[in-house]
């Protein structure tokens, strides 16, 4: 069985180990080794949540994904990626701390071998949105590749237009274009599909649970621990719908 668990990156270092190669390899197989999101340094940052997917028995890490939330020490990867072509991201990220937090979800990938199963496609992400509502932030931030728009567009995030070209940045290479969203009130999901929102909602109200979840290659059964320690109700943010 598939387990998705969820964790401070400095309470696992094994599990971020496998997490970094992993991620490492399948970006090595596209050619890209300057993404900023695969720097290693959120490893030792307690502010950074790890979202793991691993089979249950053997421990293989099939992928994951990450949400690193602003800090003095470690500023967000888009930050890195995109502020050296407009500076202007550091006063939305200002703007949204000032409102009371935020974070990106970065570095998400699968295995090959999990391939088809929308675990990278639809899965993560959501559990990415669902898991941050436990977090203290109000917003959260993705850098989108093309194929992975459309994914968070199901999710109620929106193309933040006031950066680059409409949104749009050369990166990680000339020829690639990433594309900056944001979700500005991770309590409003009034934009996102209602399947999204269900499935999204369903998590938050119960992030301990099996389900069954159907993806292109058919069904399969997923134990959600999405608990992350340390951060408990008294941290949780209610925002009112902007």
């Amino acid at each position: 069985m598939i387990q998705i668990r969820t964790f401070r990156a400095p309470n696992d270092p094994e599990a971020c180990s496998k997490f970094i190669v992993g991620h490492r390899k399948l970006l090595e197989i596209f050619g890209i080794t300057q993404i900023t999101s695969n720097r290693q340094d959120w490893v030792d940052d307690p502010n950074t949540i790890v979202i793991l997917v691993e089979h249950m028995e053997t421990k293989m890490v099939y992928g994951g994904a990450r949400i690193q939330m602003v800090s003095e020490r470690y500023p967000l990867p888009i930050q890195t990626a995109i502020g050296k072509y407009d500076a202007k991201i550091f006063d939305l990220i200002k703007e949204d701390e000032a409102r009371g937090g935020t974070c990106e979800i970065c570095g998400l990938w699968n295995s090959r071998e999990v391939a088809g199963m929308g675990i990278g496609s639809y899965i993560l992400s959501r559990v990415g949105v669902a898991i941050a509502k436990q977090l203290p932030v109000v917003s959260l931030f993705v850098l989108c590749a093309p194929i992975t728009v459309k994914m968070g567009l199901r999710l109620g995030c929106m193309v933040e237009k006031k950066l680059g070209n409409e949104g749009l940045f050369y990166y990680p290479k000339d020829d690639l274009v990433a594309t900056v969203m944001r979700m500005k009130n991770i309590d409003d999901l009034s934009l996102a599909t209602e399947t999204e929102r269900e499935k999204i909602l369903a998590l938050r109200a119960q992030p301990q649970q099996t389900i069954l979840e159907k993806g292109p290659k058919g069904e399969y059964l997923v134990k959600y621990d999405l608990l992350i320690p340390d951060f408990d109700e008294s941290s949780q943010h209610t925002i009112v719908a902007l």
